[in-house]
C-alpha cells in the first residue's frame, strides 16, 4: 500500500503540512472530529488504509495506546506507512532498536521516509555505513530530509563532491536548511581569485539560495541576504530582511539593522534595535550602544555598556572602555583597559598602548606593542614604528616601516617615502609614492608632486595682461589641489604661476591667502603686486608683515620706500634690517644702501 497515512516525514516528529492557510480552531476541530467519526467508520469495516490514518491521526494527538492498536493492525495488513509510524510511535516510547525494526520493514516495502529514519537511527548508533545506506536509499527516491541527512553526513567525512550534490538536491526540493548551508558553501568558494563573469554568477546563486532560505523563514539566512543587499546599495530592502532576521531573535541582524537606521538619521530607532541586540549577548551591539552614549555625554551609562561588550567576548568593549578613559584624563585606567584588549589580540588597542607608553616616556615599552600590532596588520602602528625609528635615526629601518604601511594606503607614510626617494634621487618612485599620498588627501604630497613635475616642464612664454591664458598643466593643478588644502607654499607658487599668465586677480587672491595664514613670502609678492598695480601704500602694509617675519627682500623694499620719501633714519634701519635678514645678494644691496643713507644723514 502507499504512503498516505504518513504524516512523520522526519521520521521522528508528527508535523501538520503547513500547505494549508489558516482556518478557524473551532472549525478546525470539528472538522477533525468528523474526519475521525468517519475513519472509525471505516476501520470497523476492514479499512486498511483507514486503520493506517487514524493510527496517524492519534499519533498526532498524543494518544500513543490508542494509535499503537490501530498501527499494529495495519502494519500486519502490509501498509508500510502505518509500519514507519509505529517505528516512529515506538521510538517516541524509547524503545529505539523495536522502532528500527519496523523502519526496516517499511523501509524495504519501499518507504522513502522509513529510510530516512532508519537511516537517522544508525547513524545515531555511530554505524555510518548502514546510516549511508539507507539515507541513500531515501535521497534516491526522492525524499527532501534523506537527501538533507545523507548530505549532512557525507560533509561530516570530509566527502565535498557528494555532500554538496545531496546538499543541493535537498535545496532544489526545497530545504530551508540546507539551502543556507548551500549558500554559505558556495559564499565561502566565491574567493578574490573569481572575476568577471564567473564571480557576478557566483553571486548570484549565492543570493538566489540566500533569498529562498530566507523567504521559507531562515533567519541567518535573512541576515545574510540584508548583508549582500547592504553591500550593493540596496538599502531599503536590506532593511527589511534585516528585520524579518531580528523579529526571528537573530541578535546579529538587530544589531545590523541598527547601524542601518543609525546612518539614516534615525538614532532613536537604531537604539531600540541594539539594546535587543545587546540583551541578546551581541557585543558588537552593546560597543555601538556605549559609543551612541559616550556621544551624547552619557560616560557612565556608555561605561556600562562597553563593560556589557567586553562580558559579551567582544574586545572592543575594552578598548573602547580605553578610549573612554583616555578622553577622560584617567591614563592609568585607559591603560589598563587597553592592555586587556591587547593581550586578546586586539591591534588597535596594542597600537593604542604604544602611543600611550610613548607619550608617557616609556619608548622601551612603547615598541613590542607597535610591532605587535603592525605584524596583526594594524598601518597606523607602521607608520608609527617608522616615527620611532626615524628620530632615533635609523633611516633604513623608518624607510622599511613607511613603506609597509604605504603599501597598505597610509596617506602620511606614502609621503614619507616618496621625500626619502627624493632624497636618494630616484624621481620615478618618488613620484610614484607621492602620487598616493596626494591622491589619500595630503596636502604636502601635492605640493612635493607639483614641485617634481614643475622642474621638468618647459619654460612657459611670457604672458601679457588681458592675453589669453593657457590651459593649466597638470603640476599647476596639484599645486592648485594643494593651496585649496591651506598649503601656504602652494599658495604662493599658484599666485606665482597666475601672475606668470597675466591672471592679477588670481594673483593676488592666492598671495593674500597666503599671507594672511602667515606666510612671508606670500606678504612680499603681494606688496610687490599692489606695487605694480599702483598701490605702494598697502604694498608697504604687506611688506611690513613680511620683514617682520624675518624677509630680507621686504626690508630691503621697505628702505628703498623710505629712502625715496626721504625717511633716511627709518630707511637706515629697515637697509640694517635687510644686511641681518640676508639672503647674500640682498645684504650686499642692502649694506650698499644703509651707506648711501648713512652718509646723506651726516651730510
Amino acid at each position: 500500500m502507499g504512503d498516505m497515512a504518513n504524516l512523520f516525514g522526519t521520521g521522528r516528529f508528527a508535523q501538520p503540512s503547513g500547505q494549508e492557510e489558516a482556518t478557524d480552531e473551532a472549525q478546525d476541530a470539528a472538522d477533525e472530529a468528523a474526519e475521525e467519526v468517519r475513519l472509525r467508520l471505516a476501520v470497523d469495516g476492514g479499512d486498511v488504509e483507514a486503520m493506517s490514518m487514524l493510527g496517524a491521526m492519534l499519533l498526532r494527538r498524543g494518544d500513543f495506546d490508542g494509535a499503537e492498536s490501530q498501527l499494529r493492525t495495519a502494519t500486519a495488513a502490509g501498509d508500510r506507512a502505518a509500519a514507519n509510524n509505529l517505528g516512529v510511535l515506538l521510538h517516541q516510547r524509547g524503545y529505539a532498536d523495536e522502532a528500527a525494526g519496523w523502519w526496516r520493514i517499511a523501509a524495504v516495502a519501499g518507504s522513502a521516509a522509513a529510510a530516512h529514519a532508519l537511516g537517522r537511527h544508525f547513524r545515531e548508533r555511530g554505524d555510518e555505513p548502514a546510516a549511508e545506506y539507507w539515507l541513500c536509499q531515501s535521497a534516491e527516491q526522492g525524499h527532501v530530509l534523506g537527501a538533507y541527512a545523507l548530505a549532512d553526513l557525507l560533509e561530516h567525512r570530509g566527502d565535498d563532491a557528494g555532500a554538496g550534490r545531496w546538499m543541493r538536491a535537498a535545496a532544489e526540493r526545497g530545504h530551508r536548511e540546507a539551502a543556507y548551508r548551500l549558500a554559505r558553501t558556495l559564499d565561502r568558494g566565491a574567493g578574490p581569485e573569481r572575476d568577471g563573469e564567473d564571480a557576478a554568477a557566483a553571486g548570484e546563486e549565492v543570493e538566489q539560495w540566500y533569498r529562498q532560505a530566507a523567504a521559507r523563514g531562515h533567519r541567518r539566512a535573512a541576515l545574510h541576504l540584508g548583508t549582500i543587499l547592504e553591500k550593493r546599495g540596496e538599502l531599503k530592502e536590506a532593511g527589511r530582511w534585516y528585520l524579518t532576521s531580528a523579529k526571528e531573535g537573530e541578535a546579529r541582524a538587530a544589531c545590523a539593522l541598527g547601524f542601518l537606521l543609525r546612518d539614516a538619521g534615525d538614532t532613536e530607532s537604531a537604539a531600540v534595535w541594539w539594546l535587543r541586540a545587546a540583551q541578546d549577548g551581541d557585543g558588537n551591539a552593546a560597543n555601538a550602544l556605549g559609543a551612541l552614549h559616550a556621544e551624547r555625554g552619557e560616560t557612565q551609562t556608555a561605561e556600562r555598556w562597553y563593560r556589557a561588550a567586553m562580558d559579551a567576548g567582544d574586545d572592543n568593549g575594552a578598548y573602547n572602555l580605553g578610549l573612554l578613559c583616555a578622553e577622560q584624563g584617567r591614563t592609568a585606567q585607559a591603560e589598563q583597559w587597553y592592555r586587556r584588549a591587547a593581550y586578546a589580540g586586539h591591534r588597535e588597542a596594542s597600537n593604542a598602548l604604544a602611543i600611550l607608553l610613548l607619550r608617557g616616556g616609556d619608548e622601551t615599552g612603547a615598541e613590542p606593542w607597535f610591532s605587535k600590532a603592525a605584524e596583526a596588520g594594524s598601518v597606523d602602528a607602521a607608520f608609527n614604528l617608522g616615527i620611532l625609528h626615524a628620530g632615533r635615526g635609523a633611516e633604513r629601518t623608518a624607510l622599511r616601516w613607511y613603506e609597509r604601511a604605504a603599501a597598505a594606503g597610509h596617506t602620511e607614510a606614502a609621503l614619507q617615502v616618496g621625500m626619502a626617494r627624493l632624497r636618494a634621487g630616484d624621481e620615478r618612485e618618488a613620484e610614484r609614492f607621492l602620487r598616493c599620498a596626494a591622491g589619500g588627501g595630503s596636502a604636502e604630497a601635492a605640493y612635493r608632486l607639483a614641485t617634481v613635475l614643475d622642474a621638468r616642464r618647459p619654460p612657459a612664454p611670457a604672458h601679457e595682461l588681458g592675453e589669453t591664458a593657457q590651459e593649466k598643466s597638470e603640476c599647476e593643478e596639484w599645486y592648485e589641489r594643494a593651496a585649496s588644502q591651506s598649503h601656504r607654499r602652494a599658495q604662493v607658487r599658484v599666485g606665482m604661476l597666475a601672475a606668470a599668465r597675466g591672471d592679477v586677480v588670481e594673483a593676488a587672491r592666492w598671495y593674500r591667502e597666503a599671507a594672511e595664514a602667515g606666510s612671508r613670502n606670500g606678504a612680499f609678492n603681494l606688496g610687490l603686486l599692489l606695487a605694480r598695480e599702483g598701490s605702494e601704500p598697502e604694498a608697504v602694509v604687506w611688506w611690513r608683515r613680511a620683514a617682520d617675519a624675518g624677509h630680507g627682500r621686504a626690508a630691503l623694499r621697505l628702505a628703498l620706500v623710505c629712502a625715496r620719501r626721504g625717511e633716511l633714519a627709518e630707511g637706515q634701519r629697515w637697509a640694517d634690517r635687510a644686511v641681518s635678514l640676508g639672503p647674500a645678494e640682498v645684504g650686499e644691496r642692502a649694506a650698499r644702501l644703509r651707506d648711501a643713507l648713512r652718509q646723506e644723514l651726516s651730510a
